[in-house]
């Protein structure tokens, strides 16, 4: 059986068109444009989603942690303030408060003539309570005038 065409059908087809049982180029073509498209769209949304946290990346720990949460939360629930907090507190230098306190301590455990990082374990619940020292404290306390220690100090002596 021969084919022949339809006299009314147009004897030049479009480049679009495929004759029956052949691939379809255009569709391939449109499918991987579709795929690229959306990969492209979805590296670049989280890309910018997690530019707060790149940014905080070089700042302090709890800094980036911070900015690391509300990311997260940003993205989970879909509550922009969230992201925007985290961009704000990444873009604002937090100061190092800890530094400085951690220089004072070591300064007064060095005057108090402990070695550094000794002083941790002796810090008082409470200024003001004394307890029964053990043997081994009492010679250390020994050394600390009466005038410092916690028992002497009254309470109208603690309010400035």
């Amino acid at each position: 059986m021969t084919s022949s065409l339809n006299p009314v059908a147009p004897h030049h087809l479009p480049m679009f068109i495929t004759a029956p049982g052949e691939t379809d180029v255009l569709m391939v073509v449109m499918a991987l444009v579709l795929v690229l498209a959306v990969l492209g769209v979805g590296i670049l949304f989280l890309r910018l989603h997690t530019m707060p946290e790149r940014m905080a990346h070089k700042s302090q720990k709890i800094q980036f942690e911070i900015v690391a949460v509300l990311g997260l939360l940003a993205l989970f629930t879909h509550m922009h303030i969230f992201w925007v907090a985290g961009l704000l507190l990444a873009l604002i230098d937090v100061p190092d408060f800890g530094n400085p306190l951690r220089r004072i301590a070591g300064s007064l455990e060095k005057m108090a003539g402990l070695k550094p990082g000794e002083g941790m374990g002796q810090a008082p619940d409470e200024v003001g309570i004394s307890e029964p020292l053990p043997e081994v404290q009492k010679e250390e306390a020994a050394v600390v005038p009466p005038s410092i220690t916690p028992s002497r100090i009254s309470k109208g002596k603690i309010h400035a």
